[in-house]
């Protein structure tokens, strides 16, 4: 069975961190990217981040660039997402996917991301 797991949010000031996991079972986890994608209530789910499984290709909306880091522990099949610098902008529901990894780039487009997981709330209050 295909399990992603997001875990890690919560409740924190503007200008703090969080640091958010997915962890990733029931697949070849070398063979995928793992991909973030955060939903605020009225808006429509954004690409965040995504990292390759072999830690090549990472990828960052313009909003995180420069305060948000993916990174990987395939010994773990999890992938992290710090958080830093937290903007009340960033108060969604944050959900971690899979895609099958092409070798070149990993994707911010929803569709092409085979498995979810269920999301974990982050909060930032101004």
């Amino acid at each position: 069975e295909v399990q992603l797991q997001a875990s890690g949010g919560g409740l924190v000031q503007t200008g703090g961190s969080l640091r958010l996991s997915c962890s990733a079972s029931g697949f070849t986890f070398d063979n995928y990217a793992i991909g973030w994608f955060r939903q605020a209530p009225g808006k429509e789910r954004e690409g965040v981040s995504c990292i390759s499984s072999d830690d090549r290709n990472t990828y960052y909306a313009d909003s995180v660039k420069g305060r948000f880091i993916s990174s990987i522990d395939n010994a773990k099949n999890t992938v992290y997402l710090q958080m830093n610098s937290l903007k009340p902008g960033g108060t969604a529901v944050y959900f971690c996917a899979a895609e099958l990894y092409s070798g070149t780039d990993c994707s911010s487009y929803g569709p092409t991301y085979d498995y979810w997981g269920q999301g974990t709330q982050v909060t930032v209050s101004s």
